[in-house]
């Protein structure tokens, strides 16, 4: 009974950090792949052309480069949280004298990139870039009080995209990008076991296993885009990235206080088992509009949607038994979610360009099923920024970002094989977080 629960753990953990997935966007999905869009709030992410992220905000865009450029930078994301009316109960009774609940339980981050775009032609134009599209990280305190449903959840993935885009005419643009993605995670989470003694065995308390699981894999997606300006002054970007298909494959390892691998007296059984997860990441469209005002200003508008609801349910299978019934399932009910952005540009001068932007990310979870491993709620951003070119080739940007989420609740419970529920957390959360970013472009 145990054994097949725990194994669970670690798929559904790393599932649910994958699929909410973003610190700037919706869930945890990484949203950090350009400093320059990041200062407009990415309100222009595939209609505004300022540097090589254009790679991945959409492909069709390299074609309005008008020469070879590399841009390389990141985000240093430090997150907070407020956590109030913690309680937890394990086998019925409540954990209040072994328990904390103190917060922060994100580890500032920072999320790299690298981009490089090659006008070939004045048409044809290659490119390609590495990036983070999904990353999660939540670390509790070792005395969280609620540990038994999950204290540690680590997840990133990493992308790489070569890209080409061609430029029909002075309005029309494709691009296709085909991506390379490689997903880690990692598990922790404290089990509530029972203690035995005798012969036969008999139950006298419980313990905590330290349950640890760690998996990977790789899989492939794409991405499309088109830009449209109908008139000089007006550029309108749509952008496809498909969903990826990946099948977690990973070690499970239960510990005792002692450190040595769990046995289960009643069967003999070692809790160092094997556990697999089909996980399907969703795919998202996104549409912007570019309008330059004057000279000197230039107004943003994007919508961002997201398929989240193809993730409604966790089906972890025995690897070793793939035709066999299911080791568990599990009901996500996501929903499909919007987002919206709008910023600006400012030219001040030739060597500065001052941006500010807000966006509008709603949250893809149900309050049924929000749990402490992903606490979020819907989301508000603010964004400021700006654009340095001291000399002709080189531009240094520089934006910050602030998160609010709205206030949000976890009620979570966990059962055993049984459906008898061993363990319950409740609290209320406020979520927050500061985004710094820096990049540099070189135009060659």
């Amino acid at each position: 009974m145990y054994n097949k629960f725990n194994k669970l753990s670690w798929a559904v953990a790393i599932a649910a950090a994958a699929i909410a997935g973003q610190a700037h966007a919706g869930g945890y999905q990484v949203n950090e792949q350009s400093v320059s869009g990041q200062g407009y709030g990415h309100a222009g992410r595939s209609s505004n052309v300022n540097d090589a992220t254009i790679v991945f905000g959409n492909p069709a865009g390299m074609s309005f480069l008008d020469r070879a450029q590399v841009t390389a930078g990141g985000t240093y994301l430090n997150v907070s949280s407020d956590i109030d009316n913690a309680t937890a109960t394990r086998n019925g009774a409540p954990v209040h004298t072994d328990g904390s609940a103190d917060g922060d339980m994100v580890p500032g981050k920072f999320i790299p990139f690298a981009f490089y775009a090659q006008p070939v032609t004045d048409k044809l134009a290659f490119g390609f870039g590495v990036y983070a599209p999904f990353g999660s990280e939540t670390d509790y305190e070792d005395g969280f009080i609620g540990r038994n449903l999950g204290n540690y959840t680590q997840l990133t993935v990493m992308s790489a995209q070569p890209t080409v885009s061609y430029r029909f005419n002075d309005q029309w643009s494709v691009g296709a990008g085909l991506t390379y993605n490689r997903v880690d995670g990692e598990l922790h989470r404290q089990v509530p076991t029972p203690t035995f003694s005798g012969m036969p065995p008999s139950v006298t308390g419980t313990q905590e296993l330290d349950a640890r699981v760690e998996g990977d894999d790789d899989g492939w997606g794409y991405n499309l885009g088109v830009v449209f300006q109908p008139v000089p002054e007006t550029t309108l970007g749509l952008t496809y990235r498909s969903k990826v298909s990946y099948t977690l494959e990973g070690d499970y390892r239960a510990r005792d206080a002692s450190g040595n691998i769990y046995v289960n007296p009643l069967t003999g059984e070692q809790q160092e088992k094997d556990a697999q997860l089909d996980l399907t990441t969703p795919e998202t469209i996104n549409f912007s509009i570019t309008q330059q005002m004057s000279d000197n200003l230039k107004l943003m508008f994007g919508a961002s949607w997201t398929r989240w609801s193809q993730f409604d349910e966790i089906r972890v299978v025995d690897p070793n038994d793939p035709n066999g019934p299911p080791i568990t399932y599990e009901e996500q009910d996501y929903s499909n979610a919007w987002a919206f952005a709008a910023g600006g540009e400012y030219q001040l001068n030739p060597q500065w360009v001052l941006r500010a932007g807000v966006t509008i990310d709603n949250t893809p979870t149900s309050d049924e099923f929000r749990s402490a491993r992903i606490p979020s709620d819907d989301r508000r951003i603010f964004s400021l920024g700006a654009g340095w070119t001291p000399t002709e080739n080189l531009t240094l940007d520089f934006a910050y970002s602030y998160l609010t989420e709205r206030s949000t609740k976890v009620d979570q419970d966990r059962e055993d094989a049984s459906g008898l529920i061993t363990s319950t957390y409740t609290a209320d959360y406020k979520n927050e977080a500061h985004g710094f970013g820096a990049q540099l472009t070189y135009r060659f």
